[in-house]
């Protein structure tokens, strides 16, 4: 473990099992082994894991949680470029912020509530040295590296996400007060304090939402998800679960999925329909153009014809001329694509 100032230097670790905040207790030191640490966090509800449940996480929800926590998908890590690079930079920024704020921080590792057991949370680092003059209490600081695109959701303070994790990290150790340090877009650093009294409430909810997701997943009973649930998340979901499929299976008393089935049509249908609107549009447009690229609405410009390129690659040609390129570069993706048979969507069209 390592502690960071303007100037870093090493500080002894502390043992797995000793009370290292005022509510926490060290379970496993931040230097553990990755995949020791990937399946520590599945025995409590960490900080990513409260924003999942809330459905205001970029990479799961209350299902995936669920199926995390109770071993049904399989024990990996996110080698995302974003995730790798939020990792990468983690240090830096750390830096950065004690530097900033003349203080001191260390890393700790994965924290669990002495007396709510189920409630966990990694520390990305513990302040050893407030910056905040009225504040003699313990804290910690939370390092976030964001896109550019996401900007926006810290102009008014700390994304909800990013709140709700720090709250979740200030109930689980018992801190009246958690640091945020963000990198944003890699050249853009802000950084807030996110305030318990301030939110009272929302710890309050944050915890008895915890406390039903945990005993949700002890009872090997799955969340019900809202209506507006992110599909993109859960079809990420349903491709680990099953990322290998065979045989068949008969519903024909699963009326649900069978009015999925009709309502996927509804919408195929509909996307028809608009895209073939979309191109008799164009066509007018193109005719009210003629031989012009522009065109203006009193002097004001309303809409162009530009000229796009894209890099395109003959497979075939490469395959012919330079076999050797075309192995070395050329390599066939699986994925899976929802085929429903013509009788089907004929019977569906009557």
């Amino acid at each position: 473990m390592t502690t960071t100032t303007a100037q870093a230097g090493a500080t002894t670790a502390p043992a797995a099992g000793r009370r290292v905040t005022p509510t926490g207790r060290l379970i496993l030191p931040a230097d553990a082994d990755r995949e020791q640490w990937l399946t520590a966090r599945r025995s409590g509800i960490g900080s990513s894991d409260i924003a999942a449940i809330l459905g205001i996480s970029r990479y799961g929800n209350a299902l995936s949680v669920w199926h995390d926590k109770t071993g049904g998908l399989p024990l990996e890590s996110d080698d995302s470029e974003p995730a790798l690079w939020g990792r990468a930079f983690e240090e830096t920024v750390a830096r950065e912020w004690a530097r900033r704020n003349r203080s001191v921080v260390r890393r700790v590792g994965l924290v669990q509530n002495t007396d709510r057991p189920w409630q966990m949370c990694t520390l990305d680092r513990r302040v050893l040295k407030c910056p905040l003059a009225e504040a003699d209490e313990r804290c910690a600081v939370e390092i976030k590296c964001r896109d550019k695109m996401k900007a926006s959701a810290f102009r008014a303070g700390v994304a909800d996400d990013v709140l709700v994790q720090t709250l979740w990290q200030a109930d689980v150790c018992g801190f009246d007060h958690v640091h945020a340090a963000v990198l944003i877009g890699g050249n853009d650093y802000r950084q807030y304090v996110i305030r318990v009294k301030d939110h009272a409430q929302l710890v309050a909810d944050l915890r008895a939402a915890g406390e039903l997701a945990w005993q949700q997943i002890t009872e090997r009973r799955p969340p019900v998800l809202a209506q507006d649930a992110d599909p993109d998340v859960l079809l990420d979901l349903y491709g680990r679960l099953h990322p290998e499929r065979d045989g068949t299976v008969d519903i024909t008393r699963d009326v649900d999925t069978q009015e999925a089935v009709e309502e996927y049509l509804d919408a195929h249908q509909d996307v028809v329909a608009a895209e073939r609107r979309k191109k008799a549009a164009k066509v007018r447009i193109l005719a009210g153009l003629g031989d012009a690229e522009a065109a203006t609405v009193l002097d004001k410009p309303y809409f162009s014809l530009d000229e796009t390129t894209r890099e395109h690659c003959d497979v075939k040609r490469l395959a012919e001329r330079w076999p050797d390129a075309y192995a070395d570069c050329v390599e066939d993706r699986v994925s899976r694509r929802l085929t429903i048979p013509r009788s089907v969507r004929e019977e569906h069209a009557v």
